[in-house]
C-alpha cells in the first residue's frame, strides 16, 4: 500500500473513528493550519466550498506534507472530476448526491486504474502526496487498494437502495449528508433539530454499511457531536468546518466586546 495514506491505515488497524476537518476556504496556509490541529484527514470541498481546481491542487500537497490524508469532495460525480482530484494526488474522493448503486459502480471505474477501472495514468505529482514517493509504477500497482473512494448519502433515492450501494465492490465509505438527507427525505434539519425520522435514516445507513463490511461517515456540527456519533459507531466524523469555525470565533470574540452573552454553540444551524 502507499506510504502515508493516513485514513487508510487508520481504517485498516480500526482503533476507533478517524476524526477530520472540511476546508471550505482555499489557501495552503488555511490547509496546514487544520492538517496541523491533530485530525487524520482534511477534506477539500470543491462542491460547497471556495475551491476551485487550482485551490484544490494547492491544498492536497499542503495537507499530505503535514502527515494527513487530504480527500477531495468533487462537485459532481462526473469522471473528468474525479480524475483532477486524484491526479492531484489525493487520498480519496468523496462524490455528493449519490442516488443508486449503477452510479457508485461508474464511480468506482472512473477511481480506479484497469483492470478494475477506466482511470488513466500520467499526472507527475499524485505520486509526491505519498511517504516514501513512490516511482509512478509503485503508485500504478499500488493506487487501486490505497486511496479511498467514498460516496454521500444525501438522497432518498440512495437511501432506499443503500443496501445495494453498500455492496458495490470499490466503495469505501458511504458518509451520510445529514442537512441533504433530511431535505430529500422531507425531514430538514431546522435550527439544529434531527427529528426522529431522520435519525432513523442515519442508523438505516449506518447497519447497512457494516453489514456490507465497510466504514460509515458523518458530518457533525460541533465537536459535542462528534463525540455522540463517535459513540453510536460512527468510522469516520467530521467535526469542524473552517468557515463556520472562524464564524462562530468572531461571534464570539464581538459578543464579549460588547459585554453580550455568547452565542449559542451551532446557532447559524
Amino acid at each position: 500500500m502507499l506510504g502515508g495514506c493516513v485514513l487508510k491505515n487508520a481504517f485498516i488497524k480500526n482503533e476507533g473513528p478517524s476524526m477530520g476537518a472540511w476546508q471550505m476556504l482555499p489557501g495552503q496556509n488555511v490547509s496546514r493550519i487544520l492538517a496541523r490541529a491533530g485530525f487524520t484527514w482534511v477534506m477539500v470541498d470543491c462542491e460547497h466550498g471556495n475551491m476551485d481546481d487550482a485551490a484544490m491542487h494547492e491544498a492536497v500537497p499542503a495537507i499530505a506534507s503535514c502527515g494527513v490524508s487530504p480527500i477531495v469532495r468533487i462537485p459532481d460525480m462526473q469522471g473528468w472530476m474525479i480524475k483532477r482530484a486524484l491526479d492531484a494526488g489525493a487520498h480519496g474522493i468523496l462524490v455528493p448526491l449519490l442516488r443508486s448503486a449503477e452510479e457508485a459502480r461508474r464511480i468506482v471505474s472512473a477511481a480506479k486504474f484497469p483492470p478494475q477501472g477506466q482511470r488513466g495514468l500520467g499526472s507527475p505529482f499524485s505520486m509526491e502526496r505519498f511517504s516514501p514517493i513512490p516511482t509512478m509504477t509503485e503508485y500504478l500497482q499500488q493506487a487501486n487498494e490505497s486511496l479511498l473512494t467514498m460516496v454521500q448519502i444525501e438522497t432518498q433515492e440512495a437511501l432506499d437502495a443503500v443496501e445495494e450501494i453498500a455492496a458495490v465492490p470499490g466503495i469505501d465509505v458511504l458518509f451520510i449528508g445529514p442537512f441533504d438527507l433530511g431535505n430529500n427525505i422531507g425531514y430538514p434539519i431546522l435550527g439544529g433539530i434531527i427529528q426522529p425520522e431522520l435519525e432513523q435514516a442515519i442508523d438505516k445507513t449506518l447497519e447497512a454499511t457494516n453489514r456490507a463490511g465497510k466504514k460509515c461517515g458523518i458530518l457533525a456540527t460541533s465537536g459535542e457531536q462528534a463525540k455522540q456519533y463517535a459513540d453510536r459507531g460512527f468510522h469516520m466524523i467530521s467535526v469542524a468546518v473552517d468557515a463556520t469555525l472562524l464564524q462562530a470565533s468572531l461571534d464570539v470574540s464581538l459578543s464579549a466586546a460588547r459585554g453580550q452573552p455568547a452565542p449559542k454553540a451551532g446557532g447559524r444551524y
